[in-house]
């Protein structure tokens, strides 16, 4: 092994000790009973960490010729340079989702993999529970509310809300024997009041909370050129997402016109389909548990990717605790230190309380002619394939971190490829797909302009809801989650377009055929895009 190797190791140790619930979520074994310490000087002590490592792995460039150990390097480092870029900013200090998702996804991880027995699942559930108390007393001394902001709060509160939804009332029926559940139903019903407390507590906050959420333009295309390592900034991805914008509202006049000539202009024939949508959202499961098949047979068909051995998909009701948050499909892909192949489509069912009004626009925005687009991209060959097949990769590290930038820009390239190819069969479906990439060239727009300060919330939902085609809830849902996750939105159609132009790249200098590139570029998990395009292509 080499010293780079060795070091990366010994880095990913560390991470993983100190962030328990990322080792559950990636499958490695001796941390499910923690939830960590989310203390405030735990928090200063990963940013010293974050620190020290930058300079130990810096002092490694040159010391291997390697050009995997070279990229693992350079990720990590670009990874050490962006948590650097947001260290002043102290999210911990304003977001609640730093505390109240790790509980949360710490537990429900367990049950999803279900990679021990069940004895040893609620063992481990009970202790990781048991630090729930230390959790909510950290969120409680460490939230400012001169720093926090009512948006982010008030998602918090949410959040924890649903938590105490799902571990009182749903946690106990993830095991069959009673003696398990009743030990279940025990430490959920006392992880509850503690998430209750939490969410009376975050709802005062959010009276007195007058920070800030936008990190600003400085901050933001820090992140663009020091963690993903893209040679634009943010005023130039603003400027991208209106150029892609003009080019498919184009494209999508010309569909609308094939689908209804003479007819309506495209937003208003999109929302026209929208109304045939399922009935309920069960009804909306089944249609994407078969046009996920539908996509997977596809691929079959044409031979356009190599089927990991033993994947496998199942397309499953979202988790109780995310559906406040999350008004959009979602996956969930194997444990990738383990040998599964298993992954999750989440429907996005609606959250408790839903209205009768705010239960159509949830169906509304998952119609029959838009599921197909949203199964390729979450299902085949989008997530669920890209996850599957690169979840072989030898290289840890790889594992461990990925960029939004690759893995949502592989899933928005799966969508085009998909339409290329002939996928879409129906000139309605064409069009929802086209509606589907135009809402991400929007989304770039909306983030980049959100957190510059060159747009308000109120303006952002107005933007999504008329720029795009999403209805006012999800809209609203849509950019709160922006708003909370700055640079992760505009990372699909940037991905994308990257993704594009490696192929072009490819069928170039002749490398293959699609199903070479795809299986090729496919294989790394997450790598920055030129990373991607590095071990792809060579130096």
């Amino acid at each position: 092994m080499t010293p780079t190797d060795a070091a990366i190791d010994e880095w990913i140790a560390e991470e993983l000790a100190a962030r328990p619930v990322l080792a559950t979520t990636l499958g490695v074994a001796g941390h499910d009973d923690r939830l960590g310490d989310l203390g405030a000087s735990a928090w200063e002590a990963r940013a010293a960490a974050d620190r020290r490592w930058a300079g130990r792995l810096d002092g490694l460039i040159g010391s291997t010729t390697d050009p995997d150990a070279q990229a693992d390097l350079t990720m990590l480092l670009a990874e050490l340079a962006g948590r650097a870029v947001m260290h002043d900013w102290q999210a911990w200090r304003r977001d609640p989702d730093l505390y109240v998702q790790p509980v949360l996804h710490g537990v429900h991880e367990l049950f999803l993999h279900r990679l021990r027995p069940d004895v040893e699942l609620v063992a481990a559930t009970v202790a990781r529970l048991r630090e729930l108390p230390d959790v909510v007393a950290a969120a409680r001394a460490n939230l400012d509310p001169e720093l926090a902001p009512r948006l982010l709060v008030q998602r918090g509160r949410d959040g924890a809300e649903a938590g105490a939804t799902y571990l009182r009332d749903l946690l106990a029926g993830s095991v069959d024997d009673p003696a398990l559940q009743a030990d279940l139903a025990a430490a959920g019903a006392a992880a509850a009041e503690q998430l209750d407390d939490l969410a009376a507590h975050l709802a005062a906050l959010a009276e007195r909370a007058r920070g800030d959420w936008a990190i600003g333009e400085q901050r933001y295309s820090a992140l663009l050129r020091t963690r993903e390592l893209l040679p634009f900034d943010a005023a130039e991805l603003t400027q991208r997402g209106e150029a892609a914008w003009a080019q498919l509202a184009a494209a999508m006049t010309e569909c609308a016109a094939r689908v209804e000539p003479g007819g309506r202009g495209w937003h208003e024939l999109v929302q026209a389909l929208a109304t045939d949508h399922p009935a309920d959202p069960e009804a909306m499961r089944v249609a994407y548990e078969a046009s996920c098949a539908d996509a997977r047979a596809f691929l079959v068909e044409r031979g356009l990717v190599t089927l990991p051995e033993g994947e496998e998909l199942h397309v499953v009701p979202s988790p109780v605790f995310e559906r406040p948050l999350l008004a959009v499909a979602s996956y969930s892909g194997p444990a990738p230190f383990t040998a599964s192949r298993v992954g999750r489509f989440f429907v996005p069912f609606p959250p408790a309380g839903t209205t009768a009004e705010q239960l159509e626009q949830r169906l509304a925005d998952n119609g029959h002619h838009a599921i197909p687009t949203t199964a390729v991209h979450e299902a085949y060959p989008g997530h669920h394939w890209q996850l599957t097949w690169s979840a072989a990769t030898p290289r840890p590290l790889r594992k461990v971190l990925w960029s939004s930038y690759f893995v949502e820009g592989w899933a928005l390239y799966a969508e085009k490829m998909m339409h290329e190819q002939g996928f879409f069969t129906d000139p309605r479906q064409e069009l929802c797909h086209l509606d589907a990439r135009l809402f991400r060239a929007a989304r770039m727009v909306v983030d980049t302009s959100l957190h510059a300060g060159a747009m308000t919330v109120e303006e952002a939902v107005a933007f999504m809801s008329q720029r795009a085609t999403l209805t006012p809830a999800v809209a609203r849902a849509e950019v709160d989650r922006y708003c909370s996750w700055p640079t992760q939105a505009p990372s699909y159609l940037t991905g994308s377009l990257e993704i594009e132009r490696m192929r072009d790249r490819w069928f170039g200098e002749g490398r293959g055929d699609l199903r070479a590139f795809h299986d090729a570029v496919a294989a790394n998990p997450g790598l920055p895009l030129p990373l991607t395009e590095r071990v792809t292509f060579g130096p």
